[in-house]
């Protein structure tokens, strides 16, 4: 361990000490029912968007990252007007949020004072995707990239590249009532899914496929009264699907996606549940796999030009991640929006 390594460790060891004593030896932010070991009910997650004035930029910055983010040049040549929307806020919509296929560490940070054993485990859950992808998350003191709140929101994220656009004294991803009593099962289900989000995927059963299952109004009602979601949310969470043509995907809709909610068969038409996923799945690994590939990317292209996994391994075929219709937008004053340096 280099010198300046084991500095930041004692470093952290004094300020976890210090966090001990100003706050009782306990965490800064633990709700009663965590207090008491209750699980927390099953929530939904929300992605959450920045606002309109930024998406130009927003798209700007994904484009700056990963090149492969953007439109393509030519690529909608020709098609007609309805399927291709002409005014520029829209057409950043189209832009994907992945952060590239070069290996890349996503720094973060806590809200609240947050013991260590609890930072690890939920980092832990974020470094799940690791397995096949190249993106990687680790703590650090200063203001992280990724910052975690524990606090009131429920549990949202904003998706990939936009973690940018978010003021330094905003959360980008919110774990409402996470301490060392939730379950091993509910950090699966749900750092994990927030994780996907901060990558850049979106929700799964957002596909056309799986929307079609939904009786609309069953849906409204079912979501009023779970969640508490009125009509717009519930349409901008559930009810709007991707665009098939927009998606870097898998080829067809995963319900046991961890990308995907779980829907019970009281607001299907079928009678059937979407089963959703608890965990990552093995077609979500190789999916991250073909986005964040840890093998070298000039090797994935020259095994494309031999015609295998032309879809993912192309740069040029890269599909776009059309979210700008599903996620609900957050706001704050344009003076708190962030300088970016590239």
């Amino acid at each position: 361990m280099s010198k300046k390594m084991r500095l930041q460790d004692v470093l952290s060891q004094i300020a976890e000490l210090a966090s001990e004593a100003i706050n009782g030896g306990h965490e800064t932010y633990e709700p009663e029912e965590e207090k008491k070991g209750a699980a927390p009910a099953e929530a939904g997650c929300v992605i959450k968007s920045l606002p309109a004035r930024l998406l130009l930029k927003a798209a700007d910055v994904a484009t700056r990252i990963n090149p492969v983010n953007g439109l393509t040049p030519g690529r909608f040549a020709g098609m007609a007007a309805p399927g291709i929307p002409s005014d520029p806020a829209r057409l950043a919509l189209l832009v994907s949020k992945y952060w590239g296929p070069t290996p890349r560490t996503l720094t973060v940070s806590f809200m609240e004072s947050t013991r260590a054993d609890l930072r690890n485990r939920i980092i832990s859950h974020l470094n799940a995707w690791t397995r096949t992808g190249c993106i990687k998350f680790a703590f650090t003191q200063g203001t992280g990239q990724v910052r975690i709140s524990r606090g009131p929101g429920g549990y949202f994220s904003y998706l990939g590249t936009d973690i940018r656009l978010i003021p330094q004294g905003q959360q980008t991803m919110n774990l409402e009532g996470f301490t060392m009593n939730t379950s091993e099962a509910e950090f699966r289900r749900v750092v994990r899914h927030e994780a996907g989000h901060t990558l850049g995927f979106p929700h799964e059963h957002m596909r056309r496929q799986l929307i079609a299952r939904l009786d609309r109004e069953k849906t409204y009602r079912y979501f009023r009264r779970v969640y508490g979601w009125d009509r717009a949310t519930v349409d901008a969470q559930v009810l709007t699907p991707l665009d098939e043509r927009s998606i870097r995907g898998t080829p067809t809709a995963d319900q046991d996606s961890i990308m995907c909610y779980n829907l019970p068969g009281e607001i299907t038409i079928d009678g059937r549940p979407i089963r959703g996923g608890n965990d990552i799945n093995q077609l979500d690994y190789d999916f991250c796999g073909r986005v964040y590939p840890k093998r070298d990317a000039a090797a994935a292209l020259a095994e494309d030009e031999d015609g295998s996994d032309e879809e993912y391994a192309r740069p040029e075929a890269a599909q776009f991640a059309a979210v700008g219709a599903v996620v609900e937008e957050d706001d704050w004053g344009e003076s708190e929006d962030p300088e970016i340096e590239y």
